[in-house]
């Protein structure tokens, strides 16, 4: 009855700590947005001038500084930004696509979720098994391959990746792979054949994404596993006569995997930025580009909104990562 209550204890304090680092992100996202000289409306100067002449720009550039309250000092804005998300959930307007940031982010951001959720899988499926299988191997064929594989997988940028999974794809096995849809799919309703295609058409950009945590997690979980099996409750386990299996699954993995679960909420952002680039190549309608136009176009209420989203996302990645940590090695301190 103690231990749960420590535990939720352990749980209530880091949920706690959750609010002032959203409220510091959102703090961060919104003045490194506003640090560069100009803004939206200079940025659209010569576009206006062009457009109306000098002698009437200056009347359109002024109404449009009090449209979107320019005029007003930047922490103004920031109150009346985080005011508006906090009692209506309005994270303001987008002043180039005229649009509510609300909407913008509802279309890109579940398939930014899934394809996500997807890499994540792809990413301990494929690597705890090749890291396990490595250490045990050790100095084998395997694992000399693999080692050199998990090297080239995070020193290959993820663009060339793509590059060249779509030559591959295409040239071999004629899938195209741009977007999410093929042409005959990309407006008919949902059916099994449509579900095969988008799986499809997300094939290459989930292993391009999740190369890079694939090679890293290789190489942490081969390394851990190497420094279990060495250790003398391993030994002791052997000497007992249990199986080769039941000392690596049930005693060194257990331990092993500690810090890949521990760097789950880090994984994130490592993620979402790969799948930027990754999403331009292959031209998916995610977050990434959407995010990557918002900052070229000094779009701050888009773009503050999209980082203060993906902040939180990772806050809550890490705030998951504790809490299995707990849930799984019982010698983690509550206190």
């Amino acid at each position: 009855m103690e231990v749960i209550f420590f535990m939720y204890d352990f749980i209530a304090r880091r949920v706690i700590y959750f609010i002032p680092t959203i409220i510091l992100i959102s703090l961060l996202s919104f003045f490194i947005i506003e640090a560069p000289p100009g803004d939206v409306v200079s940025a659209q100067a010569e576009q206006l001038r062009a457009l109306y002449g000098d002698e009437g720009v200056e009347h359109i550039i002024q109404r449009m500084r009090a449209r979107y309250q320019l005029d007003e000092p930047a922490y103004t804005r920031y109150i009346s930004w985080v005011r508006g998300i906090i009692t209506r959930g309005d994270f303001g307007h987008s002043l180039i696509q005229q649009r509510p940031v609300l909407d913008i982010m509802a279309a890109r951001l579940p398939m930014t979720v899934f394809i996500t959720f997807l890499t994540l899988i792809f990413t301990f499926v494929v690597s705890i098994p090749i890291g396990i299988y490595s250490a045990v191997k050790q100095y084998s064929a395997f694992d000399y391959s693999f080692t050199t594989i998990a090297f080239l997988g995070v020193s290959i940028p993820n663009f060339l990746l793509a590059l060249v999974l779509m030559f591959f794809v295409y040239h071999y096995f004629g899938w195209s792979v741009g977007g999410l849809f093929s042409a005959e799919y990309a407006h008919a309703s949902w059916s099994i054949g449509r579900v095969i295609d988008l799986l499809r058409h997300l094939l290459v950009p989930v292993i391009v994404i999740g190369t890079a945590g694939t090679a890293g997690n290789v190489r942490t979980i081969r390394g851990m596993m190497l420094d279990e099996m060495n250790k003398e409750y391993v030994q002791t386990a052997r000497a007992k006569g249990l199986s080769e299996r039941i000392v690596i699954w049930k005693h060194a993995f257990k331990i092993a995997i500690l810090p890949t679960i521990s760097t789950i909420g880090w994984l994130l952002p490592v993620l979402v930025s790969g799948e930027t680039i990754t999403a331009i190549v292959l031209d998916l309608p995610t977050t990434g580009p959407s995010l990557f136009n918002a900052l070229l176009n000094m779009d701050m209420y888009l773009a503050g909104s999209y980082i203060l989203l993906l902040s939180t996302l990772t806050v809550i990645g890490t705030l998951l990562s504790d809490i299995l940590l707990a849930f799984i090695d019982p010698r983690i301190r509550y206190d």
